[in-house]
């Protein structure tokens, strides 16, 4: 646990007030990046949510982490549209490119995770991803690929592709 001060005023401003724990649960959650073990288990301690109730809040909604993630979250969607353009296609290229193997989400670097969702709402842009802020559209295997390189390159990482062998 990083932050026990800023988690404390954290606690202190959401105690005792109905339907804190999710919003509760956000603010450690940037502060940490992740909900770790032991910051959930002071959570427990300090808020009097049995642990059991903060595991089942946050492997139940999908914007809650339990282990670290990239600095880059790639949003690959896998709604109906981009479904249909390719998007199984494109996730596969970019997991391959992130050196990722089936049930990793996270790459070695720590710079990027992956996480496919229903829907970025840019169906005219199919097959599309997001990554942290920036929607990429009209994606091909080579054009996913060379997004996931160009921010590489500007990380000072290796710019060449991590692909499984």
């Amino acid at each position: 646990m990083k932050f026990k001060t800023e988690i404390d005023i954290t606690i202190n401003k959401f105690i005792g007030k109905k339907g804190a724990l999710i919003p509760l649960l956000q603010e450690v959650q940037t502060l940490e990046g992740y909900l770790e073990k032991d910051t959930m288990r002071y959570l427990s301690e300090k808020t009097g949510f049995k642990i059991s109730k903060l595991y089942g809040v946050a492997t139940f909604y999908s914007m809650f982490r339990l282990k670290p993630q990239g600095k880059y979250t790639v949003r690959v969607c896998k709604g109906t549209a981009c479904h249909v353009a390719g998007a199984n296609i494109i996730y596969d290229t970019i997991l391959n490119e992130l050196g990722l193997a089936n049930g990793e989400d996270t790459s070695r670097d720590k710079l990027f995770t992956i996480v496919e969702v229903a829907c970025l709402g840019c169906c005219g842009l199919a097959p599309a991803i997001m990554i942290n802020e920036d929607v990429h559209g009209k994606l091909s295997s080579e054009k996913a690929r060379k997004v996931i390189q160009e921010i590489r390159s500007k990380e000072g990482g290796n710019n060449e592709s991590r692909k499984l062998t």
